[in-house]
């Protein structure tokens, strides 16, 4: 029997974690973090971890697993993860997976897609058209043979065109004909998905009063020290909203405030983004919220839709 895996996932600062660690508690179950940059030891702050407390109560998994110095890629989280939930699942304990890196999602859904290897020959050909004819040409080209994919990649998004036009060149399959029959192999688990939704507004003041609660509760501080361990801050944790922008200011190319205000821009178009995905995962139920709904009417209605999905 597949194990039943209930996700509850959402735009940053909709209030998922709050929600996830209210259903948990009610189901005895145990969380496993879909966060890629929650899984950073002593970066606390910036990612909104879940206090000591509720992580007493509740068991996390996935978080605090990787120096900050170090990489962590898709592959290595859905393989922690398969380990998570297969350890919490033979216990008899509920799984919820929540979180909000929407390519983790889709690789805890789908699984991780490897393709035929990296052509660097048939790449600089495509980075060299791109600069000559622009990146909507090359995109043009990836509709004619993928228009799926296609549909999916941002047109601007070279790295991700160049990828899927690689795949084609050197299998002759549109990737997301390959994609499609890797997902039909992901069948260990029972998957119920949950967005929480607010309206764009709202949304936008509840990341803007979450930045600022992040300063206030010393962010600064916490990235000097980070910068100031021997290891320091490695290029991946570096380019989290929250960080980058910090580090900027540290380095003199920021005042304060101007960093404060780019976070706010930057986690806005990193919820944008993280619509953008939510839009494609198939059998994903919504759940609506406002700032009238308490954790507990949205944590009742999340229930009920894990129930009927």
């Amino acid at each position: 029997m597949a194990i039943r895996l209930n996700m509850l996932i959402g735009c940053t600062a909709s209030g998922k974690s709050r929600v996830g660690l209210e259903l948990a508690r009610r189901m005895g179950g145990e969380i496993v973090s879909i966060d890629s940059m929650k899984i950073y030891r002593r970066m606390d702050i910036g990612t909104a971890k879940p206090s000591a407390e509720a992580r007493r109560e509740i068991p996390h998994h996935l978080i605090d697993i990787v120096e900050p110095a170090d990489s962590f890629n898709l592959g290595s989280y859905v393989a922690a993860a398969d380990a998570a939930i297969r350890d919490i699942a033979a216990r008899g304990k509920p799984v919820l997976a929540v979180g909000g890196t929407m390519m983790f999602v889709r690789g805890l859904v789908s699984g991780v897609f490897e393709g035929p290897p990296a052509d660097p020959e048939f790449r600089q050909e495509i980075r060299a058209r791109a600069a000559r004819e622009g990146t909507a040409t090359i995109h043009a080209e990836l509709a004619k043979v993928d228009p799926q994919a296609a549909a999916r990649i941002h047109p601007n998004d070279l790295r991700r065109i160049e990828r899927a036009l690689e795949v084609y060149h050197k299998s002759g399959t549109p990737i997301s004909e390959l994609q499609r029959q890797w997902e039909a192999s992901r069948s260990s688990y029972d998957f119920r998905m949950v967005a929480l939704r607010r309206p764009r507004e709202q949304a936008h003041s509840r990341i803007n009063a979450r930045v600022h609660r992040m300063v206030e509760a010393g962010l600064v501080d916490e990235v000097r020290r980070l910068l100031a361990e021997p290891a320091g801050i490695g290029p991946q944790a570096a380019q989290a909203v929250g960080y980058a922008e910090i580090i900027a200011h540290l380095r003199g190319e920021l005042t304060l405030e101007e960093a404060v205000e780019r976070i706010k821009i930057n986690s806005r178009h990193l919820a944008k983004h993280q619509r953008t995905w939510m839009r494609h995962f198939r059998d994903l139920r919504y759940v609506d919220v406002t700032e009238d709904d308490t954790v507990e009417s949205v944590a009742d209605r999340v229930a009920r839709e894990w129930e009927a999905a």
